[in-house]
C-alpha cells in the first residue's frame, strides 16, 4: 500500500486516463482523506470517470491501486465504495488471462497491484458494516484466478468463515458466489436461508443453461419475490448487480420467467419485480404480449399509484389484438379517476380501441391523447378534428404542436377543415415542417397557402425548405420551385437522407434530380444509400437500381428495416436474401428493439411480417 504522502513520487503527467494526462489523480485521491463527505463522494465519482470509464481502464489505473487500497483502511469514510472501485478496476474475463495479450494489458497490471495489497485488505471481510463485507467479497472475487496458492488458501478460509457464520444472510449468499469463483462448486439449494438458496439456484442455472429445472424455477419463484432491504446490491462481473443477474438469467427462459413473474406478483409485486420481469420478457421474446398484459392486470391491485404500470399496459395493449375485456374495464375505472393515473390509463384505453375512450378524450383533450385517438378512431373525424383545431388555435407549440398536426393525417380529405390552423402554424413557425407537409397532402392551394409555402422555401431551416418545396409542388403542380430547392439542398452535402425521404409525392416530376441522386446509391452512409434507393424507385418507377442497394442494407436495424419496407413495395424478393429472411421470420426471440415512434407496430413484429411477405413472393 502507498500513503498519500507518496503520490508525488508517481509521474502522473506521463500516464493517461480517460481524459488525457492523469495529473488530477493525486488531488482526487487526496480528497478521500478530507473530513468532507461531499468532497470524498465527488472524488470517487471523478475516479470512476477517469481511471475507470464505462468499463475501460487505463495506464494510470494500476498505479492508483495501492493508493486506493491505503484509503480503504485509512480514509475516514466510503470504504465500501473504494473497495468496489478496486473490484471493477480488476474485473476481467479469466479466459483473457490465458491469452498472449494479457501480460502487457492494463487490467493485468491492475490485478497484479491488487493481489499485492490484498493480504492487507482481507480483514475487511470481517468489518462490522455489511456493505464493506459485501464489497470486500467482490474485490476478492475480481482476482480469484490470479492469487498465489498461499494467498488463495487464506482468502478461501476467510470466505468460508463468512459462509458459515455471517449474521447477514445476503453476505452468506455472496460468499457462496465467491467460493464458486475459487472452484468450490457449492450448490446449497436446501439451505434454510432463502438468500443462500437463491444464490445457489442462480449458480446452477448459469452452469446448466435454459430451460431451467423445475426445482430451480421454484427457488426463483419462492425466494426471489422480496429483495434484500439493503442498498448495497453491488455488481459482480461486468457491473451486473445480483438483481440484474437474476433478471438476465430468467429472461433466457421465457416460460420460467413468466411463471416466476406470476408468483412474484401474487406475493405483492414488491418493488414491481414481477411486473417488470414480465415486461422484460415481452421486450425479449416474440408473441408474449397477451401473457404480459394478463400479469400486468394481476399486478394493478398491488400498486397504490400504478402510473408506470399503466404506461406499460398502454404500450403493449396497442400491439396485442383483442385485449381482455377485464383489462379494459380496469383501465376505464382508472381513466375516470381524478389523479395522476387517469392520463396513462386513458391513453391505454384509447390504444385498446375502447369506444368509451373517445368521450373521455374529448372531455379532457391533450395533444398526446388526441393524436392517439386520431390513429385509433379515424372514423371519428367529425368529432376529433374540431378538438384538434381548438388545441392548435390555442397556440400549441413544440412537440404538442407537431403531434396535433400529425394527428390530422389519418382523416384524409376531411383534414382540410383544419387549413386555417395549419396556415397559422406555417406563418408563425409553430410545427411548421409538419404543417407544410399536411398542407401539401391536402392538395388544395389558396393564394395565401401558395405564397406562404414559397416563402418557406427560402427559410434558413433546410428541413422546412425541403418540406415546403414538395408541398408547393403538390398544391400547384409546378415542380420548378421544388427542383431548385432540392438542387441546392443536395449539392450542399447536408442531411441528404432526410431530404430524399420527402420526395415520394413528386414521383417522375423529380427526374431532373437523378444526376444528384444516382451517385448516392453507392456513396455515403447506410441511411443515405437507402434514401437514394427509395427516391430512385419513386422517380423512375423501376426497381432495377434500387433492389440491390436495398437488399444489401436489409438487417435487424432501423435502416435495415426501412430498406426491407421499401423492398416489399417493389414486388421483388432476391433469392440470396431468403436464408436471412427465414431467420428473421422464424426467430422466437426479438431481433430488434422497438421504434421510439408512437403508434407504430413493434419494429421486430414488422421485421417478421415483412420477411414473411417477401418469402411468400417466392
Amino acid at each position: 500500500m502507498r500513503p498519500p504522502a507518496e503520490l508525488d513520487d508517481v509521474r502522473w503527467s506521463d500516464l493517461d486516463h480517460a481524459y488525457g494526462p492523469a495529473e488530477d489523480v493525486p488531488e482526487l485521491i487526496g480528497a478521500l482523506y478530507e473530513d468532507d463527505e461531499e468532497a470524498a463522494s465527488e472524488a470517487i465519482h471523478e475516479l470512476y470517470g477517469t481511471i475507470y470509464h464505462q468499463g475501460t481502464i487505463y495506464e494510470a489505473s494500476a498505479p492508483a491501486v495501492p493508493f486506493l487500497a491505503h484509503a480503504v483502511l485509512h480514509a475516514p469514510r466510503k470504504r465500501d465504495e473504494l473497495l468496489m472501485l478496486l473490484a471493477v478496476l480488476a474485473d476481467h474475463d479469466p479466459a483473457f488471462a490465458e491469452s498472449p495479450h494479457w501480460p502487457r494489458s492494463d487490467v493485468a497490471a491492475v490485478c497484479a497491484e491488487l493481489c499485492a495489497v490484498l493480504p492487507e485488505l482481507l480483514p475487511c471481510l470481517g468489518d462490522p458494516e455489511r456493505g464493506v463485507r459485501r464489497a470486500a467479497l467482490r474485490t476478492v472475487a475480481a482476482v480469484a484466478d490470479r492469487l498465489s496458492p498461499d494467498l488463495r488458501a487464506l482468502a478461501v478460509k476467510q470466505v468460508e468463515a463468512l459462509y458459515a457464520d455471517d449474521p447477514v444472510p445476503v453476505v452468506r449468499a455472496d460468499a457462496v458466489v465467491v467460493l464458486n469463483r475459487f472452484g468450490r462448486a457449492l450448490e446449497p439449494l436446501d439451505s434454510p436461508l432463502p438468500e443462500v438458496r437463491l444464490a445457489a439456484a442462480q449458480l446452477v442455472a448459469e452452469r446448466s443453461g435454459p430451460p431451467y429445472a423445475p426445482e430451480l424455477v421454484e427457488v426463483f419463484a419462492e425466494d426471489g419475490a422480496e429483495p434484500d432491504p439493503g442498498d448495497d446490491d453491488y455488481p459482480w462481473s461486468d457491473n451486473v448487480t445480483e438483481e440484474q443477474r437474476l433478471t438476465g438469467l430468467l429472461t433466457r427462459d421465457p416460460g420460467a420467467a413468466l411463471t416466476v413473474a406470476a408468483r412474484w406478483i401474487e406475493a405483492g409485486d414488491i418493488g414491481s419485480r414481477g411486473s417488470w420481469l414480465a415486461e422484460r420478457i415481452a421486450e425479449t421474446w416474440r408473441d408474449r404480449g397477451h401473457e404480459v398484459l394478463d400479469l400486468s392486470l394481476a399486478a394493478l391491485p398491488h400498486h397504490a399509484r400504478p402510473t408506470s404500470l399503466l404506461r406499460t399496459i398502454g404500450y403493449w395493449i396497442e400491439r396485442v389484438p383483442d385485449p381482455d375485456a377485464a383489462l379494459r374495464e380496469e383501465l376505464h375505472r382508472y381513466a375516470e379517476a381524478d389523479d395522476e393515473t387517469a392520463g396513462p390509463a386513458l391513453l391505454a384505453l384509447v390504444h385498446a380501441h375502447d369506444p368509451r375512450a373517445l368521450e373521455l378524450v374529448l372531455d379532457r383533450p391533450s395533444a398526446r391523447l388526441l393524436a392517439a385517438a386520431a390513429r385509433c378512431f379515424p372514423e371519428a373525424a367529425d368529432r376529433l378534428i374540431p378538438a384538434i383545431r381548438r388545441e392548435l388555435a390555442a397556440g400549441a407549440t413544440g412537440n404538442d404542436g407537431i403531434a396535433l398536426v400529425q394527428a390530422l393525417a389519418p382523416f384524409g380529405t376531411a383534414a382540410r377543415a383544419a387549413q386555417p390552423e395549419l396556415v397559422d402554424c406555417l406563418r408563425t413557425r409553430r410545427a411548421a415542417i409538419v404543417a407544410a407537409r399536411q398542407l401539401g397532402a391536402d392538395g388544395t392551394g389558396t393564394p395565401e397557402i401558395t405564397d406562404l409555402l414559397l416563402e418557406a422555401t427560402r427559410n434558413s431551416d433546410a428541413s422546412l425548405r425541403a418540406s415546403a418545396a414538395v408541398a408547393h409542388y403538390r398544391v400547384t403542380g409546378d415542380p420548378d420551385t421544388a427542383l431548385r430547392t432540392y438542387e441546392a439542398l443536395l449539392s450542399s452535402g447536408g442531411r441528404s437522407s432526410w431530404y430524399l425521404s420527402g420526395l415520394e409525392p413528386m414521383g417522375p416530376a423529380a427526374a431532373p434530380l437523378l444526376p444528384r441522386i444516382e451517385p448516392l446509391l453507392e456513396a455515403g452512409g447506410d441511411w443515405t444509400r437507402e434514401a437514394a434507393a427509395k427516391a430512385h424507385l419513386w422517380i423512375t418507377g423501376s426497381p432495377d437500381r434500387a433492389v440491390p442497394v436495398l437488399a444489401a442494407l436489409v438487417g435487424p436495424t432501423p435502416v435495415g428495416l426501412s430498406a426491407l419496407r421499401t423492398l416489399a413495395t417493389t414486388g421483388r424478393s432476391p433469392k440470396d436474401l431468403h436464408p436471412t429472411l427465414r431467420s428473421y421470420a422464424s426467430s422466437p426471440k426479438r431481433l430488434m428493439a422497438d421504434s421510439p415512434v408512437s403508434g407504430q407496430n413493434h419494429a421486430d413484429d414488422e421485421l417478421r411480417t415483412l420477411s414473411r411477405l417477401l418469402l411468400a413472393m417466392g
